[in-house]
């Protein structure tokens, strides 16, 4: 009996219309142009400006064009994840109510935190439901509204974040396709140099910590840097290692995209060429859960089935890890 893997059978995204460029983040705090594409390579960030527009706002309409893309009725989803660090609200679950504004009444859903990590950390445990054989059609969504975590009178954080929410099905398959492996790690150290200082029950909100600005992120930059450069580099070459595969084979590196030196070492690290590197950073800047599954939102057209492709990520708390996966269709062969 062949093995059941999950594979990726579509992609959608959301994309608030505002942009946020490095001109006015220049206007906010003390920064430029120059300095920000040097340092984080980013040019614009999306944002979600509307009124009582939320995580979920975003998620559910990448989910719609999900479903519309991939010809799936709402009623066929047997489980939704959501990965987010900026839910609607502590509870209920930001899963739960993207489902319902999806129109989507007969799966399960939940919320899963894994800060930048957060896709592929939903992404791997997505998976061991379908290939349990019980789970036909399940969503992943990955979503952030980080400008509403962000202090836009902070020039360390302000540049890097942006809003976005996308989807992926995930459906079974006999193939030698899908979801290969994973490798996946975390060290709650990390806790201490890069999170929101308050808000949760160690800090609940109060005048004080709202005064102090302790609602926003908090990163200490260097510290993070050089973790994040040695884990995402080392996690993304043990998978190619562990599965034979080189530049040559390898069509794709998809990583998180927080940084552009980050994204280079590990291209280095991994010893392939630029060119199999997915970036979109200098347009959207870091989405946190949303950055993988947006830039196979992007480059899916380039897609093919059977490609090798290798996803990395790095984030809080901290966590990290690498997926590896066979591409499941040719690009553009799903479409609205």
């Amino acid at each position: 009996m062949k093995k059941i893997r999950a594979a990726i059978t579509g992609v959608g995204a959301f994309l608030p219309e505002y942009r946020l460029t490095n001109e006015e983040i220049s206007r906010m705090v003390d920064t430029t142009d120059e300095w920000i594409m040097q340092r984080i390579g980013i040019k614009e960030r999306r944002i979600l400006t509307g009124k009582d527009q939320a995580t979920s706002d975003m998620g559910a309409e990448a989910v719609k064009q999900l479903l519309q893309k991939t010809h799936t009725s709402p009623a066929e989803i047997d489980l939704l994840i959501c990965a987010t660090i900026t839910p609607d609200m502590p509870f209920p679950a930001t899963a739960n109510i993207i489902a319902h504004k999806a129109d989507i009444h007969n799966a399960w859903s939940f919320d899963l935190n894994a800060a930048c990590s957060g896709f592929i950390f939903a992404l791997v445990t997505a998976s061991q439901f379908v290939e349990s054989g019980q789970y036909k059609k399940v969503v992943v969504v990955g979503a952030d509204k980080m400008s509403a975590i962000t202090n836009y009178k902070d020039r360390t954080t302000c540049p890097l974040f942006g809003d976005a929410g996308t989807a992926v099905l995930l459906e079974p398959t006999d193939e030698e396709i899908g979801i290969i492996d994973h490798i996946h790690h975390v060290d709650g150290l990390g806790r201490h140099h890069l999170h929101m200082k308050a808000g949760g029950s160690l800090r609940p909100a109060s005048r004080e910590t709202v005064l102090k600005g302790e609602h926003y992120v908090y990163q200490e930059g260097q510290t993070v840097f050089k973790f994040a450069v040695s884990k995402m580099a080392d996690v993304a070459a043990e998978m190619m290692e562990k599965h034979g595969l080189t530049s040559e084979n390898l069509a794709w590196l998809v990583p998180h995209q927080a940084n552009m030196r980050i994204i280079d070492a590990t291209a280095r690290r991994m010893g392939i060429d630029p060119k199999q590197v997915m970036i979109n950073i200098e347009k959207y800047g870091n989405t946190t859960a949303a950055t993988i599954p947006l830039c196979l939102y992007d480059y899916e057209e380039q897609l093919r089935k059977g490609d090798n492709i290798i996803l990395a990520a790095f984030g809080a708390g901290f966590t990290w890890g690498s997926v590896y996966l066979k591409w499941a269709y040719d690009g553009g062969a799903v479409s609205c």
